[in-house]
């Protein structure tokens, strides 16, 4: 598989080692430094490109692949409000997008545990829901795009919204969501229901970005063959 790498920090540099280990070639790299050599001709040349960036320069990133016809696997978040656009874009090109908020494994088993608690904790008042997640301090969008999937599954699955959600109006932000950013953190991710006489919790902690980058890559060998919108529930 002939790859590009569209960002290339930490989780750019882990991903290009798994690729390697795996057999796969680098072909392109695209930092901040040289973003007009993000072209059709270059997109055109790989089969992959893995878009790790900024909230600021994904859509855009995004965009410039798929225009090309190309396959992008993207796992920056907070840039949700274009998404749906570049869905359509990869559809209206015959190319591929392939988005995860988080592409750890682990997490998304998570996700599935979060929908199933909430679907359990419906007959149930009295507790308040409460999420929080911790980034190392160079992550900018807070909460993170995993935290706000969590919400979704929650919300999504609780019929008697009225006791369990603030009245927030946004709806990732009807839940309470703590977020911290310290240290060298990778990612920690709590859901809590917390009543006057227990808790319940579900809890994950990623020890290395190695979780995150496998998965991104493991996501890439799935779409070097495919066009159009998958997900992690493909993947799975």
């Amino acid at each position: 598989m002939k790859c590009a790498i569209i960002g290339y920090g930490k989780m750019g540099h882990e991903i290009e080692r798994i690729l390697v280990e795996r057999g796969h070639s680098v072909n392109l790299v695209i930092d901040e430094h040289n973003t007009e050599e993000l072209t059709a001709e270059a997109v055109g040349g790989v089969d992959v490109c893995f878009e790790f960036t900024t909230p600021s320069t994904a859509a855009e990133n995004v965009r410039r692949v798929l225009d090309a016809g190309g396959r992008v696997v993207c796992g920056t978040t907070g840039w949700l409000d274009s998404l749906a656009d570049m869905q359509q874009l990869a559809t209206l090109k015959g190319g591929a997008i392939f988005y995860a908020s988080n592409f750890s494994i682990g997490v998304n088993m998570m996700f599935r545990l979060n929908k199933r608690l909430a679907e359990l904790m419906n007959p149930y008042g009295g507790y308040e829901v409460h999420i929080e997640e911790t980034h190392h301090i160079w992550k900018r969008d807070a909460p993170s795009g995993t935290a706000i999937t969590l919400a979704e599954g929650i919300i999504q699955n609780l019929d008697r919204k009225s006791e369990w959600v603030c009245g927030a109006a946004e709806r990732e932000s009807q839940l309470a969501i703590t977020s911290i950013r310290e240290g060298m953190v990778p990612g920690i991710h709590s859901v809590s229901y917390t009543s006057a006489d227990d808790v319940i919790e579900l809890r994950h902690s990623i020890t290395n970005r190695r979780a995150l980058a496998m998965g991104a890559v493991v996501a890439g060998e799935y779409l070097a063959d495919k066009r159009g919108v998958h997900s992690m529930d493909d993947l799975l």
